[in-house]
């Protein structure tokens, strides 16, 4: 069975992104409006119906905007850790709310979700994966450095969403204040191009067919530059910018079959009695 997902939005101006089968799916986080994902599903073929769970990852507006009214409308578990549900400062169904915690992993339906601590500047942030029928897809956004658990499971995924946030140089000299800098490149803020790049060269699955690079600045870096930049070395896999204003195509990614298994004829299962002659 394959996994198909999509980037409803990617940036910080709302991120949402969408993951399963043909059953089921997640969303891992809802930072526009009710209105706004469900336009966007409406274009891309995809039903709200299939929505399983949503899984947050950090209490910052661009990933929860859109959360309580649509978790609400489709009756929707949430799992989200206790310090970001309380500094979210959402009303949210607390029959429907489930707590996550480090290396969780939680099952919906033939979904398996994997949820583990990351970097960032928010009270309790984490990163997911995503696996089906021995295939896994990654989500990982709102990263201030790459550590040993970032690298863990980024090796693993056949697919994955990636933070590409800045051009170094073009933050360097661009008009941000120099403390917005300092939290950018703090360790708890995004990841660079360079450090991305750097994860994606030397942890990549050998058959790692997608990346989508996600959460790009606005103001420090450019689509282009960095989809050229993972483009020259990328090898078989494809790559592409999720983009701050409109969803992704819908992508695939299914375990390989193998194709060592020779066609026998077994006369055993064929005798005359076993057929209809009449």
């Amino acid at each position: 069975m394959a996994l198909h997902f999509t980037s409803i939005n990617s940036g910080s101006n709302g991120n949402c992104y969408y993951v399963g089968n043909a059953n089921e799916a997640i969303l891992v986080d809802v930072g526009l409006t009710c209105k706004e994902v469900e336009k966007r599903m409406l274009r891309l073929g995809l039903s709200p119906s299939k929505i399983k769970a949503i899984f947050i990852s950090h209490e910052h507006s661009d990933h929860i905007k859109g959360l309580a009214v649509f978790a609400k409308k489709y009756k929707l578990p949430v799992y989200i850790s206790t310090s970001t549900l309380k500094n979210s400062r959402l009303m949210l169904d607390e029959g429907n709310v489930f707590s996550l915690s480090h290396h969780q992993s939680i099952n919906i339906g033939n979904l398996k979700v994997v949820a583990f601590s990351k970097h960032h500047d928010a009270a309790d942030p984490y990163s997911f994966t995503v696996e089906c029928n021995k295939v896994k897809v990654g989500v990982f956004t709102d990263i201030g450095s790459v550590c040993d658990r970032l690298i863990h499971h980024f090796k693993d995924c056949n697919a994955a969403f990636l933070e590409a946030n800045y051009d170094t140089e073009m933050l360097q000299n661009g008009s941000y204040p120099y403390f917005l800098k300092r939290r950018i490149t703090s360790g708890k803020g995004h990841l660079s191009n360079a450090e991305a790049l750097d994860l994606f060269l030397k942890h990549k699955h050998e058959k790692m067919s997608h990346l989508l690079l996600a959460h790009l600045s606005k103001d420090n870096n450019n689509p282009q530059l960095v989809e050229t930049l993972f483009k020259a070395v990328a090898g078989d896999t494809f790559v592409k910018v999720a983009s701050r204003h409109e969803e992704s195509e819908v992508y695939y990614v299914k375990a390989e079959t193998s194709h060592d298994e020779v066609y026998s004829f077994n006369p055993d299962l064929y005798q005359p009695a076993q057929l209809n002659l009449f």
